[in-house]
């Protein structure tokens, strides 16, 4: 799935030259966090979204810091951070060259962006043109769509047996010693967890596999996971430790 497929089409956005007060009606009437900023000629030249009005000298939020912190950051950083809490046009306050995606952009590659760029919105380009927006609201319909979809073909027991054990035998919080069991679809999880989120996780690895009607959670919680001088071997998932297990320590 790509970027043109979940993009909001109908892209609201604003003249660099308009006043904040512009921006911030026009974000109230149409319910938006965040405007691209467009120039007469329509190419993207900034963003201005919410978290632009927060330190604001009408609110009394400007950021105050001391000399040596205003020597360390340098005149121009201090001078660009007066502009943007005291502008009163876009693109005093806007953040130029903002990051963007093309419209044929992975979904994969959308949500790293997201992620390691820190941003909540990413504008569609097509050449220089803003032909879109995806925001990580779009993202929930997918969710919702692809989560309500079944398998098409019911999947066997040990096709699905194979596949839960596959989803997380080489994970961190994998199971020590895990058994997984399978009948008509219902998946039983044994073995030791190092707590609350590697239950989890399993469980969740488990009912993400196609064909899993149910997950029956058998797994005990385990401080010391296991301890380094015991290893809980045997199960499908023998053990984290590196040393084989003998027939002695086979889960019961």
């Amino acid at each position: 799935m790509r970027a043109h497929q979940i993009m909001s089409r109908q892209v609201i956005t604003i003249d660099p030259d308009a006043s904040i007060d512009d921006a911030i009606r026009t974000m109230l009437d149409h319910r938006v966090s965040g405007l691209p900023v467009v120039d007469r000629a329509g190419r993207l030249v900034g963003i201005v979204s919410e978290s632009d009005f927060i330190r604001r000298a009408e609110l009394g939020t400007v950021s105050k810091r001391g000399r040596l912190l205003a020597f360390l950051a340098g005149a121009d950083r201090a001078a660009l951070a007066f502009a943007r809490q005291h502008g009163r046009k876009v693109h005093q306050i806007m953040t130029s060259n903002p990051v963007t995606i093309a419209l044929d952009a992975p979904l994969e590659e959308i949500a790293t962006t997201m992620e390691t760029r820190n941003v909540k919105r990413l504008p569609v380009l097509q050449g220089d043109r803003v032909v879109g927006i995806v925001t990580r609201s779009d993202f929930l319909p997918v969710v919702a769509r692809l989560a309500r979809q079944e398998p098409a073909v019911p999947e066997s027991d040990e096709r699905i047996r194979g596949a839960v054990i596959a989803a997380m035998e080489n994970a961190d919080w994998a199971p020590c010693a895990l058994n997984v069991g399978v009948s008509d679809g219902v998946v039983s999880l044994r073995g030791t967890v190092r707590g609350k989120p590697a239950r989890q996780a399993a469980i969740i690895a488990a009912e993400t596999v196609a064909g899993v009607i149910r997950v029956e959670d058998h797994l005990v919680d385990r401080a010391d996971y296991p301890p380094p001088e015991e290893d809980l071997g045997g199960g499908d998932i023998a053990s984290l430790q590196e040393e084989p297990s003998t027939a002695d320590d086979e889960p019961l």
